[in-house]
């Protein structure tokens, strides 16, 4: 008859790993030996962010079996998920989609309001092309289909909390293709950017860490307008947030000889004091590097 101690590995975890019962011990064994101490190691602690109730469950379950992974807390909802992540300490939170109608804003939302040390892993049913470089610039850690397989899941929770990226082939292909395509569009002439003078100065005006709403004072328009530029200005030069657009301007040196709008506003003000049209100016003269004050991920502030 088959017997085995109190302190040996659940039968499901040697199926999964696809290792004899004693190297999976001696590799990662969270539960001692009957007569050997062993040191447990850190409990991986999880957030449940989905919409549909019997994915949350099915998901628990299956984590529920597996040693050193411990659910803390399941949310249905955005304002749930904004709570929790900001209140409940976890090392992954496994986010649906389906909770926000713009997941990438959703990600990048909840990512800011996170404690420290969370790690991202978004469930999708489908993620193309851009939608995963976007989401992998957005802070995403790992991006998984929504019908994926229980030993995939646990594999995929336990590398993200381990500090590595999770992507299927195609995904890593994705990647690889837009970080080339970005460093071939790095070297093309500036000319062939084809920035209007408005587009210039918002360029300047994020990369002095000014707000939209001063932006839109400063160059004359509303804020709106200049939400609406910025979406045009990250399509042009392959960027998706404010800190992107700053390093990009400042590596390419988009803005030399061109005023920047905190500049540009107060030449104004001088001329209008004096019932003239301002003058010309050069280039500013601060070689700092910039520090924008909006939080990174979209023009809508």
């Amino acid at each position: 008859m088959n017997t085995t101690s109190s302190g040996s590995k659940p039968p499901h975890w040697d199926r999964q790993a696809g290792r004899p019962n004693g190297a999976e011990a001696e590799v990662s064994s969270s539960l001692p030996g009957p007569d050997v101490g062993a040191i447990h190691p850190q409990v991986i602690r999880i957030i449940l962010a989905d919409s549909e109730a019997i994915f949350r469950v099915g998901m628990n379950k299956i984590l529920a079996l597996e040693d050193g992974l411990e659910v803390v807390a399941q949310t249905e909802t955005m304002p749930q998920t904004m709570n929790a992540v900001a209140t409940v300490p976890a090392d992954v939170v496994l986010f649906e989609a389906g909770l926000s109608p713009t997941p990438a804003d959703a990600i990048s939302e909840v990512a800011r309001r996170a404690l420290p040390g969370a790690k991202f892993i978004l469930v999708t049913p489908r993620a193309g092309e851009q939608e995963t470089v976007d989401y992998l610039r957005r802070g995403v850690r790992g991006i998984l289909a929504r019908a994926v397989s229980p030993d995939l899941l646990v594999r995929c929770v336990r590398k993200v909390a381990a500090g590595e990226t999770w992507l299927d082939k195609q995904g890593v292909n994705w990647v690889i293709e837009a970080y080339r395509t970005q460093a071939l569009q790095g070297t093309a002439p500036q000319q062939q950017l084809r920035l209007s003078e408005k587009e210039m100065l918002i360029i300047g005006g994020v990369t002095q860490g000014m707000k939209n709403k001063d932006i839109a004072r400063e160059v004359g328009t509303t804020e709106q307008v200049v939400k609406n530029y910025l979406r045009k200005i990250y399509d042009k030069l392959q960027v998706t947030d404010r800190l992107e657009l700053a390093l990009y301007s400042m590596h390419h040196r988009l803005l030399d000889g061109y005023i920047l709008p905190s500049s540009a506003g107060a030449v104004a003000a001088g001329a209008a004091s004096r019932g003239g049209a301002p003058g010309p100016t050069g280039p500013a003269e601060s070689d700092a590097m910039p520090c924008p004050q909006e939080e990174k991920t979209s023009p809508d502030s």
